[in-house]
């Protein structure tokens, strides 16, 4: 049986829907990032920084495209250090200026990616997967980049069905 490792960034609080702005008390990726596990089981890691990113939605997001157009690499409360036992890695996140937040890039980079299986999945409001099989490839280095997932973030939380089916796929 295969061991698998569910990673996430998400955010609580603001969020975009649709439009509009309101806030969550458990943030979309989360629930998606739960739902994997329960589906085909494995262990959940959250990807949380040392500084926190602004409560409100708009400066985030601001803060998140400097992020990106400096390629900084946010520090973390904590790390993974090692993947060898683990066979599939999923990497969740948020869709932020098309990619995942540069903090999980600073998990990414720390890791031997050599003959793992690893599958984005992004919580979104229009943007899909973006660009995050491609920067998956070029962060994970050695690894088998399968189909990724892409769920619109305000049907994250009803989304159990179709989050399952994909990850038991997936993982065959």
């Amino acid at each position: 049986m295969s061991k698998n490792l569910i990673m996430y960034y998400s955010r609580k609080g603001q969020n975009y829907f649709s439009g509009s702005i309101r806030s969550i008390a458990k943030g979309n990726t989360e629930y998606v990032a739960e739902f994997i596990r329960d589906a085909i089981g494995g262990d959940l890691f959250e990807i949380d920084t040392v500084r926190p990113y602004p409560a409100d939605y708009m400066e985030c997001t601001e803060v998140a495209k400097a992020e990106l157009n400096s390629k900084e690499r946010p520090e973390l409360k904590s790390y993974i250090e090692d993947i060898s036992g683990y066979d599939n890695i999923f990497v969740c996140g948020p869709c932020w200026w098309g990619t995942f937040p540069m903090a999980v890039f600073t998990q990414l980079e720390k890791l031997d990616w050599d003959g793992k299986r690893v599958f984005a999945v992004m919580t979104h409001e229009g943007s899909g997967l973006g660009s995050s099989e491609r920067d998956l490839r070029n962060a994970c280095a050695g690894a088998t980049v399968g189909k990724g997932l892409s769920i619109p973030g305000g049907q994250a939380s009803s989304s159990q069905k179709k989050v399952a089916e994909w990850a038991r796929k997936a993982i065959e």
